[in-house]
């Protein structure tokens, strides 16, 4: 008689109710039977109290408490690195499940406290002045794990009770590009900014791209919030080289979108420009002339970012005499521009620095035997 094999159906992995905005979270309730105003209660407890053990949640039937232990969870990454820079930056470097690890970075300022989360774990993208993508790319982060970083933050900022050190905005400026990863990234925002969880408005949540123009056209539609886009280049043949993904989007079509973005937002909103500024790259009057040109219409916040150097770069940062002379040419041209100090960069934390732990699968391995564009490193 043959031998009769079975099948041992492997555990149901429990749902990480972490990163469920509140339709998600209501939809969830209704399908185990609960009613979905659980979802207001769930949310409270975990985002705005910080509550991640269901015993504790006083206000659900001892019932539900039993259910959500057995088929759920409040699953968070564990901080591997916790530095402190001289000028008040934090920056946390999270340990995830697979083992790779990603970075988070808290910038105080006298008026605000911005949190840098990253979206992915690497980057898709290649921008050759960026160490982030110098590393590769491994996978999205799920949304769990982006609003895990508010969710620490705000948790352990709160630890140091010291006033000033709380999060008032938030940029997903950190490691990868947001709008490749679409979905997840639009259920975290969703969090941020549902009064039951950090209650953050649509003036305080940037969103950023390098101008993946079909995902920003699809995200103005579905949500209102600030948009940031890396330019880095005035004219299609540099920026190719220093933000490849032009070559698919080019400016001409970048900047139609953006004004298509604009359009379906409310009156009041304005694009947050990058450029990062390259000594004898990208900083000389003529781009500086281009830029005014290139933004004519445009409501416009102008963020110029020194260089952040790291070996191997090929690239050094504009003096500062020239960075202020393209700032007051655009100022000239009534375009609001801050220069942008920077911040954290004796710990790594500063723009274009955040590397963390990547297995890369984009096989990416990229070598600057040679200085770019003819610089001495």
């Amino acid at each position: 008689m043959a031998a009769i094999h079975t099948t041992v159906a492997s555990p149901k992995k429990p749902i990480n109710l972490l990163g469920l905005d509140r339709n998600a979270m209501a939809q969830y309730f209704s399908e185990i039977g609960e009613k979905p105003f659980r979802a207001q209660q769930l949310t409270k407890w975990i985002h705005q109290q910080g509550v991640t053990d269901f015993e504790q949640m006083s206000n659900l039937s001892k019932k539900l408490r039993a259910q959500l232990q057995a088929d759920a969870e409040i699953s968070l990454p564990q901080v591997a690195l916790d530095k402190l820079s001289a000028d008040g930056t934090r920056k946390w470097v999270l340990q995830l499940d697979d083992g790779n690890r990603i970075e988070t970075v808290f910038i105080p300022e006298s008026d605000r406290g911005t949190l840098c989360v990253s979206s992915q774990v690497g980057c898709a993208l290649d921008c050759s002045f960026c160490s982030t993508g110098r590393q590769g790319f491994n996978r999205n982060l799920t949304a769990d794990e982006i609003i895990a970083q508010v969710w620490l933050a705000s948790q352990l900022l709160e630890e140091e009770k010291k006033p000033g050190r709380k999060i008032t905005n938030v940029v997903l400026m950190g490691m990868g590009e947001p709008l490749l990863n679409f979905d997840n990234v639009v259920s975290a925002v969703r969090i941020m900014m549902d009064d039951f969880a950090y209650g953050l408005s649509k003036r305080r949540v940037t969103v950023s791209t390098a101008g993946v123009i079909p995902a920003m056209d699809r995200i103005g539609e579905i949500l209102d919030m600030r948009l940031a886009v890396s330019l880095h280049a005035t004219n299609d043949a540099l920026r190719d080289e220093l933000v490849p993904l032009n070559k698919k989007y080019p400016i001409t079509e970048l900047m139609a979108a953006c004004r298509r973005f604009l359009d379906k937002q409310h009156a009041r909103s304005r694009i947050t420009f990058e450029y990062v500024m390259l000594d004898g790259v990208n900083d000389q009057p003529q781009h500086a002339r281009e830029l005014i040109r290139l933004l004519k219409g445009i409501p416009t916040l102008m963020n110029l970012i020194p260089f952040n150097p790291f070996p191997g770069s090929g690239y050094r940062t504009s003096p500062m005499k020239q960075i202020e002379t393209f700032s007051d040419m655009l100022v000239k041209a009534g375009i609001t521009t801050v220069i942008r100090r920077t911040r954290g960069d004796d710990i790594d934390a500063a723009c274009g620095q955040l590397v963390g732990k990547v297995e890369d699968k984009s096989r990416r391995e990229r070598r600057f035997a040679e200085p770019r564009f003819g610089m001495k490193v």
